[in-house]
């Protein structure tokens, strides 16, 4: 099927790229990794001009996919974009749970999660500033939707992952292209490596905001969330958050959108939520701190994000304060007894990190944090059959008389 999403030139509007830390400005259409002082840079972009090309009823009028919002994306040339089919996901209500609370199910994306957002865009604007191999650390599914963006951009890619991370995700990398390489440690000892390799074999870095365009592919969650609910923002969002790119993106969406006129100044309370474990936002949060040290020892079975330490701390603390929402922890036992309720109850096969959002949202609903009545929608990241699953076999042999009456 020819897409007109894909294959149609249209204006493009970044008009510059800036330190998110100091405001400090950086030219367009060069590779950057950082900023001067270390920080993320973020995309700007020529909002007037975007106001002036694109409207709501345009995009209602195109194919239901990532690439709908191209004005406000920083692909160029048409030709630099690369594909697998980032479908619009799907926002599906848990009818069994209290309250008026929806699922916006990202394991429907390319590779089974929404890294496929993010790494779609970082490796589309590699290929569009000519880098040869990228290197980046992973927990499982960023480097597998790396892997895959690569291979289609015929780009090398280099991923290290702690040598706890599921085996599916790691013959899955192996399987779409890249050299995988196990790291006896966490993610951020996997980050020191990719550093190492960026020195001493010239690597373009593609860790989490160690680059600017992972925040732009995620952002779509915003831009779409916005446009599945009528322009009209949900009361709260509950977001898994490690790295946090995509709770940081969808905040920068709603700043864009309101000035483009598509939305109001009302905002969803974000709730960055985290697992017991590794939870180094929700004690700068609690801390009143606006950075977060290293969470040591970090352990929980939800992998997306045990992340003891992350580069845009300060820009995830800014938005769940601004928000009036709150950093929120939840136990490794609660968020397996959310994945096990979600998929008997109703149906919904929720990843570790999405049923770490339903037990942090059946907290909030206990405490007060949220009301019933208010529009709630939780992001679950991932497929669940990416993860074990619990043993349910029941041997039945075909030989022997079936007691029917107990079947």
């Amino acid at each position: 099927m020819h897409d007109d999403n894909l294959s149609a030139d249209r204006p493009t509007f970044v008009s510059h790229l800036e330190c998110s830390m100091t405001g400090e400005r950086y030219e367009a259409d060069q590779l950057h990794g950082l900023s001067r002082v270390g920080r993320p840079l973020l995309v700007r972009y020529d909002l007037d001009g975007v106001r002036a090309a694109l409207t709501p009823a345009d995009l209602a009028a195109r194919p239901a996919d990532l690439w709908k919002y191209r004005e406000l994306l920083p692909v160029r040339r048409t030709a630099n974009i690369v594909s697998l089919g980032e479908t619009a996901t799907p926002i599906v209500p848990l009818e069994n749970e209290p309250g008026n609370v929806w699922v916006k199910d990202e394991g429907r994306l390319p590779t089974g999660s929404f890294k496929a957002r993010g790494l779609v865009m970082a490796i589309a604007m590699a290929k569009e500033l000519g880098v040869a191999t990228i290197a980046m650390p992973t927990n499982g599914n960023a480097g597998a939707a790396a892997a895959a963006y690569a291979a289609r951009a015929g780009i090398e890619a280099v991923i290290f992952c702690p040598d706890d991370t599921p085996e599916i995700n790691v013959r899955e990398i192996a399987a779409q292209g890249a050299r995988v390489y196990r790291v006896n440690g966490l993610i951020d000892d996997c980050g020191k490596l990719v550093g190492a390799g960026k020195e001493a074999r010239g690597w373009f870095d593609l860790s989490t905001l160690k680059e600017p365009y992972r925040i732009e592919g995620k952002k779509t969650m915003g831009l779409e969330l916005a446009e599945q609910l009528g322009w009209e923002l949900p009361d709260a969002i509950f977001y898994p958050t490690g790295g946090g790119t995509g709770l940081i993106g969808m905040w920068k969406a709603f700043d864009e959108m309101e000035a483009l006129g598509w939305i109001g100044s009302k905002r969803p309370r974000m709730y960055a939520v985290q697992a017991e474990g590794c939870a180094p936002i929700v004690r700068a949060f609690e801390a009143g701190e606006r950075h977060a040290v290293r969470w040591e020892d970090a352990h929980t079975v939800a992998a997306g994000i045990r992340v003891p330490q992350a580069v845009g701390d300060f820009l995830i603390l800014d938005a769940v304060r601004a928000s009036g929402g709150k950093a929120l922890a939840v136990s490794d036992a609660a968020l397996m007894q959310a994945v096990a309720e979600a998929g008997t109850q109703d149906g919904l096969l929720l990843c570790p990190e999405g049923g770490a959002t339903l037990a942090a949202y059946r907290d909030a609903l206990a405490s007060g944090l949220v009301d019933a009545e208010e529009r709630v929608v939780l992001f679950n990241c991932a497929t669940g059959l990416k993860y074990p699953l619990a043993d349910a076999s029941r041997f039945l042999d075909r030989n022997a008389a079936i007691d029917w009456a107990s079947l």
